[in-house]
């Protein structure tokens, strides 16, 4: 599904499982557990994800397409506090579109994003 997704996001989510009913295409994707860069220096465990968050995506072929993306958080040992990817920095630095950053960004209403 490489044509589907929207350019760069492989490289930080997967894709666990897509349904398909009439005129509809729901997509579910993972942030990967890959330690962000701006974190490399400490001690991170993964602590799950955060609730998934629903994007309405283009159509495709007369069906809706709806994106599930669930983003991983981290608790950083050397703070103690919980932390997850800076989805601006990720923009400045891949093939992610402002657009879909600005999205991520904007769902990370939690602490420590």
């Amino acid at each position: 599904m490489p044509l589907i997704i929207p350019q760069g996001v492989s490289d930080y989510f997967e894709m666990t499982h897509y349904t398909q009913e009439a005129g509809r295409l729901d997509i579910f994707l993972e942030e990967m557990n890959v330690i962000p860069e701006e974190f490399q220096k400490n001690k991170l465990i993964s602590k799950g994800f955060f609730e998934p968050v629903t994007l309405q995506d283009f159509p495709i072929r007369g069906q809706q397409v709806y994106l599930h993306v669930k983003r991983r958080r981290w608790l950083n040992q050397d703070s103690n506090k919980v932390v997850s990817r800076n989805w601006e920095l990720v923009a400045k630095g891949t093939r992610i579109t402002q657009d879909f950053a600005a999205f991520l960004k904007g769902i990370s209403g939690q602490p420590g994003s």
